[in-house]
Formats: C-alpha cells, structure tokens, sequence
C-alpha cells in the first residue's frame, strides 16, 4: 500500500499553501517568523489608531513592528504592546515609546531613547507609552484662549462697521485719492526737474571749473604780489596824508592861516557883496558901464 495517495498529497499541498499564506500575511504585515527578534512591552493608557503591524522607528529609521495589543478590561487605562525589534538595537534604560502620525493618517511607534548612562533594558522589559499631542490636540487646547478672544473680535469687528459707517471716512478716502493724484503730478514734475537737471548739471559744473581755473589763476597772480612792499608804500601813503592834514589844520602855514583868519573871511564876505552890488547895477544901469554910438563921437 501507498503512503503517498492522491489524497496525501492533496493535503501535503494544502498544509504547505496554508503555512505559505500564513508566512506571506506576516510578511506583508512586517513581522519577522524565522529570525530571532527581541521582545519589548510597552505600556498605554490610549491606543488610538495604534495597531498590531504598525512600524516601530527610531530617529527616523524602522527598527521593529508591533506584535500585539493586549487590552486589559479589568484596567481599561492599562493597555499593553508588545514590541518587536531588531536584536542589533539596544534600548537603554528611561526611554519611552511615543505614537505619532503624519499628514496622511498612517500611525507609528517612535522610539525616545533615554541617556545611555543609565544603562540598557533587558529583552521583556516594560516602557513607557506615550501620544504625541497631534494638530487636533493643540487646536482642542487653543479653544479656550479662542472663545475669550471671540467677545474681544466681535467688539472690534463692530467697531470697524461703525467706522467704515461714518461719512467723514468716505470723504477721508477721496482726498486721499486727490492727494495721491497730486502726489503723482508732484513727482512727476520732480522727474521733469531732474531730467532738466541732469542736463543742466554737467554745464554747470563746466562754468564752476572756469571759475576755479580764474580764483586759482587770481591767487597765483596774489601770491606773485610783494604784500610786505606794497604794505610800506600803502604806510607810507598814509603818512603823508597824515602830514599834509597836519599842516592844512597848523595855523602856522600859509593855507592854515588862510583858513583861520577870521578877518580875511570877513573881508572876502564884502568884496562878495560889492561884487554882488556891482553886478546888480549894472543889469540895472548898463549904460553907465557901456557907451555905444553908431556914427561915432568926439572923444570928450
């Protein structure tokens, strides 16, 4: 008799596609069957969105998979996952396990390493879980600081309307709008003067040259001048005028004395007068002055 029937083998091949589709499952899932991976626990109040196969990483890098969750219902606060790493990695002692999640809602295990001074964990031992305090967290913590700010926001939202209500804003609005415009005439004619002057500029600076060429010119010719000559002749001038002032005011000289003398003022006075008499007369009387005969007169 046969031990290899057709039915034998019909269930050697069922046995060996069961234990294919079991490793492939375990596979797909991340979970090592035939290498030697430690064991690790780790212990949660809340699981959320935590799951046996999840990935377990550490700085950045997949280390490991979730094994099992085992919940407790005697202790629901008291939830435990069991961990399984690569041998290579050595936890030390003080880390913990933080569940975070990314923008696409796939959740990991993320592992926090304490300091290796402490020490290392033994295969089996227990760490602490924790949840890493996600967008929606920090939004349910902001609320609070939300709804007191809301009367404040209300308060200034209604503030805006009674302003923007007002009719002196509008009127505020459009001379701002006339200001501008005359702000753009004023720059405008600001880019006219300085085009004019960028052109003006150049010749400008051509008749500032000239002019420094004529000032260094003059100074040339000052420098040529002998000053301390010029100086005696200058003081020398001046003391001749002294002089000559000294000598027309001295009643000793002869222009002094007829300066001073009273009497031949005087007497310049009355011949001025007689003149002035003798003139007056003979506009009065010419013909005792002039005597004109047309045929001629004995000579007396």
């Amino acid at each position: 008799m046969k031990f290899f029937t057709k039915e034998v083998k019909i269930a050697l091949v069922a046995v060996v596609a069961i234990i294919v589709l079991f490793a492939g499952m375990q596979f797909l899932k991340g979970m090592s069957i035939f290498s030697s991976n430690d064991v690790y626990y780790v212990n949660f109040s809340n699981v959320s969105g935590l799951s046996a196969s999840s990935p377990v990483y550490a700085n950045g890098y997949r280390v490991g998979v979730v094994q099992s969750i085992d919940y407790n219902y005697e202790r629901p606060d008291h939830i435990v996952a069991a961990i399984d790493l690569d041998p290579q990695l050595k936890l030390t002692r003080g880390s913990r396990a933080e569940i975070t999640s990314d923008f696409l809602g796939n959740v990991k295990l993320e592992l926090r390493f304490g300091p290796a001074a402490d020490g290392y964990l033994s295969m089996g031992d227990t760490i602490e879980g924790t949840m890493e305090s996600g967008l929606m967290d920090k939004a349910v913590q902001m609320l609070p600081q939300v709804e007191r700010l809301l009367p404040k926001l209300d308060s200034i939202l209604n503030s805006i309307n009674t302003l923007m209500a007002d009719p002196a804003i509008s009127g505020t609005l459009h001379h701002a709008e006339q200001l501008t415009a005359s702000l753009n005439a004023t720059s405008r004619q600001l880019n006219l003067l300085m085009a004019k002057l960028g052109q003006e500029v150049p010749k400008m600076m051509e008749k500032a040259d000239g002019v420094l060429a004529n000032a260094e010119t003059l100074t040339g010719n000052l420098n040529q001048i002998d000053l301390d000559a010029t100086m005696k002749k200058v003081d020398a001038t001046l003391a001749n005028l002294q002089q000559l002032t000294h000598s027309l005011s001295s009643p000793k000289g002869s222009v002094g004395m007829l300066l001073n003398d009273a009497q031949l003022y005087d007497n310049l006075n009355a011949t001025m007068r007689d003149v002035d008499s003798l003139l007056v007369d003979f506009k009065l009387h010419p013909r005792r002055y002039i005597n004109v005969s047309v045929f001629g007169k004995k000579a007396k």
